[in-house]
């Protein structure tokens, strides 16, 4: 992201205020990923740290009397970003909330059910389609999707719910990191014109190996057994209530409104969202006026997620801090030091700990000079490698937030190693590929 008035902010990260900052940043993230330990909700934390990094930093400019042009800039910038980000979501929570009310994934369940499905197979189905959803929905929709589907299934056999929501985030961020539009890394590098539309496709190789190599690994931990069966008969009687088809066609037209709005009109992809919502109001104004169905939208609203979305604005707050107080500029400077490849890898392991967009912000602002199979690589490893820690991406948040108590930062690490080995895959994969044979 490029702020004007950068060149008047102060480099905090060479002076020792600016090591405080850092400081509370790493305790703050230490609550985040302690949530289990100290029974603390991770949005208290990073609300707190994020705000407070800010309020110290304003102090800090009006104590010194120092210009504070940069400063409301970067403000101004960051409330944009939080809010694109915040009410794509809170359009998307609310959609999924009136589709659990029409009954449309106890009825998913039902169908899946009623084929025969085992955990394994529920697994595979729903991670391929986590992967081929969200190339077209954004991975944050999309695991929020599927993982609905998945505690509609099962809501107690933590066995079975942890690697299939692992498969889930792995499957939506590597399913959005060969589509331009797939994820905000690669719209990120898409719109700063990095590569073409369609040197984003070459990555699918790459990112369908290496998803399919962790899911292998994770369906090993998955039981083989069946889910509790109703009888196929009471299944059959499971259907979707009044107005829930019209709910589905007016998500997938929500989600088109998104792309064309930001890639024909330069509109925030948040302004298709919040389009759609105003649909769906008027929609379901007409289920309770015309087809007299109890349904109200702002009750669907009232069950969204508060923290998750709380927990949004706090990361993105104190990772725009780090950003502010000049950590990210100094980090960007390894590509003077070291070989692209190397550091677009440690990109990715980064994006992991800190969140790949500021991350991917900081390289496209440093615009190094590397080829196009570098730019896609650290495409790839921004997007795909915030899979390694449960909320190092929009989707792994998300899904935290529908499977509260059962997918967890520890939980999450445990299987954390079957990630690492797709993620390394993935890189073969590329190398072999864009290096080495120069298919691109």
């Amino acid at each position: 992201m490029s702020i004007p008035g950068d060149a008047h902010a102060v480099d905090l990260a060479v002076e020792p205020f600016g090591w405080l900052l850092l400081a509370i940043f790493v305790v703050g993230y230490y609550f985040i990923a302690a949530e289990e330990k100290y029974h603390l909700n991770k949005a208290k934390p990073a609300l707190f740290t994020g705000t407070f990094l800010f309020m110290l930093m304003g102090g800090y400019y009006a104590l010194h009397g120092l210009d504070f042009s940069a400063f409301e800039t970067e403000i101004a910038h960051l409330i944009l970003e939080i809010a694109e980000i915040f009410f794509f979501l809170y359009v998307a929570m609310t959609y999924i909330e009136a589709l659990i009310d029409r009954g449309v994934f106890n009825a998913l369940k039902a169908k899946l059910i009623a084929k025969g499905y085992g955990y394994r197979q529920l697994f595979w189905v729903t991670g391929l389609l986590a992967f081929f959803i969200s190339p077209v929905a954004d991975n944050l929709t999309t695991a929020l999707i599927l993982s609905t589907v998945l505690v509609t299934i099962e809501k107690e056999r933590k066995e079975f719910l942890v690697p299939a929501a692992i498969n889930v985030v792995v499957a939506a961020n590597a399913g959005g990191a060969w589509s331009p539009f797939g994820d905000i890394t690669t719209l990120m590098a898409w719109t700063a014109g990095k590569g073409h539309f369609i040197d984003f496709l070459y990555l699918f190789p790459a990112s369908i190996i290496g998803w399919f190599a962790t899911a292998y690994l994770l369906s090993r931990f998955v039981p083989n057994e069946h889910p509790h069966k109703e009888n196929e008969a009471a299944a059959e009687k499971i259907e979707i209530l009044k107005g829930g088809k019209g709910i589905i066609a007016l998500g997938v037209f929500t989600i088109a409104t998104a792309v064309v709005s930001k890639q024909l009109m330069h509109l925030p992809p948040m302004w298709g969202m919040l389009f759609g919502l105003s649909l769906l109001k008027l929609y379901t104004h007409r289920l309770q006026k015309k087809h007299n169905q109890d349904f109200n939208i702002f009750h669907a609203i009232s069950k969204i997620e508060n923290d998750t979305l709380l927990f949004f604005f706090g990361i993105l707050a104190a990772v725009g801090a780090l950003h502010f107080a000049g950590f990210l500029a100094h980090a960007v400077k390894l590509y003077e030091i070291f070989s692209p490849t190397g550091v677009n890898i440690g990109v990715g392991l980064l994006s992991a700990i800190v969140d790949n967009v500021p991350v991917m912000s900081a390289v496209l602002k440093a615009n190094p000079d590397i080829s196009v199979s570098q730019w896609m690589l650290v495409t790839m490893t921004a997007g795909i490698g915030g899979s390694l820690i449960s909320f190092g991406s929009a989707a792994g948040v998300g899904v935290m937030g529908k499977l509260r108590g059962v997918y967890t930062f520890a939980a999450h690490m445990k299987f954390a190693w079957t990630i690492m080995v797709g993620y390394i895959i993935s890189i073969s994969i590329w190398f072999v590929q864009f290096e080495i044979m120069g298919l691109y």
